[in-house]
């Protein structure tokens, strides 16, 4: 909606319509009280001049139409929506959107309200085929196109409606009258001393400031009149805001004279112990004929945010702001806070955190219904905020959600009017929102350091969290433990929580597995399942594969394999466990001679250490290369699930079958493998040596067809 009586017009008054001369009694005095804002009187000569009216002709079909749209504006700003859409319902169907488009614009305001987002779409682009530049509506559009989405991302913060603090009427605009956040002040229209008659804009009680105090269990007591000298009176006080220091209070006042619009004011009072002193007006407004209010105040009391239709605005209502010159005790011109902020529709309510993010409700922006809540976090700079951001559902719904307050991260206050208040006819109510702790827990496996398939059982498991707390279990047969609660209920695994998970074998502590995680920052509940691997001494350590070309040292990498990502595994085992002592061990198929398969593995060996030393920065005393030459076949597990063993002889048998399986077979046994020779690595006193040398295969290869040669020429002497 673009204004509502109970939240705006109560604060802040307009004229929207003048009335002519020429036009019949009944209609004079609708106008006259319609246009001195008068709605509750308003609406009873509307109807009756709509009543009145007979449309004989295209005149006073347009006047009994503008009746209806008036009757459907003073429901509208009187919380009576149904109603409203009933009297804008009669001006449409009296085509009184040739004369004036708003009515269309109005309708599809209060019919989104309700929640019907294709009729109000209808609706919203009916009134931009008219007044195609009227930007109002845009936000109207995406509202509905984007209402599923919306829905979609709703959060899981629980509300509930402060009973304690809403009476019948209107109850609105809360925030903490002290430093510790155990008191509350809020507007209200319950019955005082000092509200008298109804206001007859709104036909309830004026507004006042009531504060409430909260006892050691947090509960809510009676609110009772803020104290202090001429805070309230006979007119509406209401938006109200403190410094810091709560030493000054800022909050609006709207003086009523029968027949006069006098606008609204800001006022500032200054603490006298636990009372407040007599207010003083704030002079930041440009024209005696505008209005301000909405105050809110920055934590050294020298910048002062409000709402004003003052010009040269963004269209509609804007959020401005005011500096404090202590030497020259004034306030700056108004500045505009810019169309990141505002739009042609409303901004108004705003409020700050203790980080002075800013929040304020907008119709402008796209959102729920009605206003919705907007959170613009702070920039390094002065008065400047990122783009706002709508703080989505549950905290909007599709009714008026403004003024909210933080008390922390987690939960705070605000204003709504939602459907399920305590005043019905969705008026203004106090609420909580609170979000409720997220339910964590953990499943730990643990397998064995590079077999992910063997899990191991009887493996100590310590969580220990930076909050001091540590608990532990043992894993299973399977390899797993579940951590979810403690023995008295409590969550073992909590929020806003960074997390060590320490693993090892009884009796072997020195070989531990430590892994870390954190709860910081998430917003949903969440199953941690992690996988640990632990290091099982004296027991090869299976790397993923290495490959080399026959009769090649050099790493393969090619479009099949990297063989540089395979050593970044054991880069990784290595960095997880400082101390170790690693030996690589490299083997050769069996084709070739003992003697230069074996120098061949060696090398191979060598090169898987050279890049691990040159290129990945692991100490070379840390490694140890090993040439195992063809000696030991690897073990394969066959087509029909039989294990052999690799032989020359096993492979021969291929040779002519299957080729391709042949050198397959002998591309397996060409591998690497890691052996843990130690867990004690000490830098300090490790014995320095540098990278070996490979062999000299081209040398060795010489030596043995010379060797041949010698061999043959002997026999045939």
């Amino acid at each position: 909606m673009k204004i509502n009586i109970s939240i705006l017009l109560v604060f802040l008054g307009f004229v929207f319509f003048k009335a002519s001369a020429q036009e019949p009694k009944e209609i004079r005095k609708a106008n006259k009280y319609y246009n001195n804002e008068n709605y509750c009187e308003a609406s009873k000569y509307t109807i009756e001049a709509f009543e009145k009216v007979n449309p004989k002709s295209r005149k006073a079909v347009e006047r009994k139409g503008e009746m209806a749209f008036k009757t459907g504006e003073c429901f509208r700003k009187m919380e009576d929506f149904k109603g409203a859409i009933e009297w804008y319902q009669k001006a449409i169907l009296l085509n009184y959107q040739k004369f004036n488009p708003e009515v269309l614009f109005y309708f599809a305001e209060m019919i989104r309200y309700l929640g019907d987002h294709k009729l109000a779409l209808d609706n919203y682009n009916a009134y931009k085929l008219l007044v195609p530049r009227d930007t109002r509506a845009d936000a109207g559009i995406q509202s509905c196109k984007k209402s599923a989405e919306f829905a979609a991302s709703k959060s899981n913060h629980l509300i509930s409606n402060i009973s304690i603090l809403n009476k019948e009427g209107f109850d609105m605009s809360p925030v903490f009258g002290d430093k510790k956040k155990s008191s509350v002040v809020f507007s209200s229209d319950r019955t005082s001393p000092n509200n008298g008659d109804s206001d007859p804009r709104t036909c309830v009680g004026h507004m006042d400031l009531w504060i409430s105090q909260q006892d050691k269990k947090g509960n809510w007591g009676e609110p009772q009149l803020l104290g202090g000298e001429k805070i309230n009176t006979e007119h509406n006080e209401g938006t109200v805001c403190f410094d810091g220091k709560f030493k000054k209070m800022f909050f609006t006042r709207c003086p009523f004279e029968k027949n006069k619009n006098l606008g609204c004011e800001i006022w500032m009072s200054e603490s006298k112990g636990k009372d407040w002193g007599e207010p003083i007006k704030v002079l930041v407004k440009t024209a005696d004929s505008i209005s301000i209010g909405h105050p809110c105040v920055t934590l050294d009391g020298n910048t002062l945010i409000f709402v004003s239709d003052m010009a040269g605005g963004q269209g509609g209502l804007d959020l401005w702001y005011s500096t404090y010159s202590k030497k020259a005790d004034v306030w700056s011109q108004p500045i505009n806070m810019g169309p990141e902020i505002n739009t042609a529709g409303n901004e108004m309510f705003p409020t700050f955190n203790s980080y002075e993010d800013l929040f304020f409700a907008s119709d402008g922006h796209p959102g729920l219904g009605g206003l919705d809540i907007f959170r613009a976090t702070k920039k390094d700079g002065k008065y400047q905020w990122e783009t706002p951001v709508n703080i989505g559902a549950p905290r909007n719904s599709e009714g008026n959600d403004f003024s909210l307050i933080e008390i922390n991260d987690a939960e705070g206050y605000f204003t709504s009017e939602r459907k399920g208040n305590t005043g019905g006819n969705m008026k203004s109510d106090l609420y909580k929102y609170q979000l409720p702790p997220n339910m964590f827990d953990l499943k730990v496996i643990v397998s064995k350091l590079g077999s992910v398939d063997k899990k191991l059982g009887n493996i100590r498991v310590i969580i220990t969290g930076s909050d001091s707390s540590k608990i532990e279990g043992t894993t299973d047969r399977r390899g797993n433990v579940f951590f979810d609660l403690k023995p008295n209920g409590e969550r073992i695994i909590k929020e806003n929580t960074d997390y060590l998970i320490t693993a090892y074998k009884v009796g072997s502590e020195k070989n531990k597995s430590e892994t870390q995680f954190t709860t910081r920052g998430l917003r949903r509940d969440q199953n941690f399942i992690i996988d640990v691997p632990l290091l099982i001494p004296e027991e090869k350590i299976r790397i993923p594969e290495v490959r080399y070309a026959f009769g090649k040292w050099e790493l393969l990498q090619d479009s099949t394999i990297s063989s540089k990502d395979s050593l970044n595994f054991v880069y990784d085992v290595l960095m997880k466990y400082p101390k170790m002592i690693l030996e690589l061990s490299s083997h050769t198929d069996s084709r070739g001679g003992d003697e230069l398969n074996l120098m061949l593995s060696n090398n191979r060996a060598k090169e898987c250490i050279r890049y691990l030393v040159e290129e990945k920065g692991i100490d070379v005393r840390r490694l140890i290369p090993a040439g195992k030459g063809e000696k030991e076949p690897v073990k394969w597990v066959d087509e029909r699930g039989k294990s052999v063993l690799l032989t020359e002889k096993y492979i021969n048998q291929f040779k002519e079958k299957d080729p391709i399986k042949f050198e397959k077979l002998h591309a397996l046994n060409r591998r690497t493998e890691g052996f843990v020779r130690g867990m004690d690595f000490d830098p300090d006193l490790a014995e320095q040596r540098l990278l070996q040398p490979m062999d000299d295969l081209s040398k060795a290869k010489k030596d043995k067809k010379d060797k041949k040669k010698k061999k043959k020429k002997k026999k045939d002497n």
